[in-house]
């Protein structure tokens, strides 16, 4: 069991890292490659989704952390359910919110925006799932 958990533990870190690479990465394109070729409505479109991309992998981080304490102070499984739940939720958030407007952008296939709330919800549910999971952890039980 102590193996799985460490495994999970070693793909979320990763994924984290993958995700805050691909921001800074992303944003260089955006900013020194595509300037000229998008109109400036799509930059716009494109920013938004890369700065979207970097808070919510810092959120993602958090929440990580948050678990990783969790988990190493045997705190309530409610805690470690939600500071999972919250870590995973920004990360699918990133993948569509973020990358539907990247494609949007590049493309001009307004038509990608429409999966684009999908990935606000996703942000949504991670920051109710962190408030909870961080509820639990940090808040005395009586």
């Amino acid at each position: 069991m102590n193996l799985v958990k460490k495994q999970s533990s070693a793909l979320l870190i990763l994924l984290i890292c993958l995700s805050g690479f691909l921001a800074v990465a992303i944003g260089a394109f955006g900013a020194h490659g595509l300037k000229k070729i998008v109109t400036p409505d799509l930059m716009v479109i494109y920013e938004t989704g890369n700065r979207y991309h970097f808070y919510h992998t810092l959120a993602s981080l958090v929440a990580f952390l948050l678990l990783q304490h969790s988990l190493v102070s045997e705190s309530s499984n409610k805690s470690n359910t939600y500071l999972k739940i919250a870590t995973w939720m920004f990360l699918i958030g990133i993948l569509i919110f973020s990358f539907s407007l990247y494609a949007l952008a590049i493309t001009g296939i307004r038509v990608l925006g429409a999966i684009t709330p999908l990935g606000g919800v996703s942000f949504l549910v991670g920051w109710i799932s962190l408030g909870i999971g961080s509820y639990y952890l940090f808040v005395p039980k009586k």
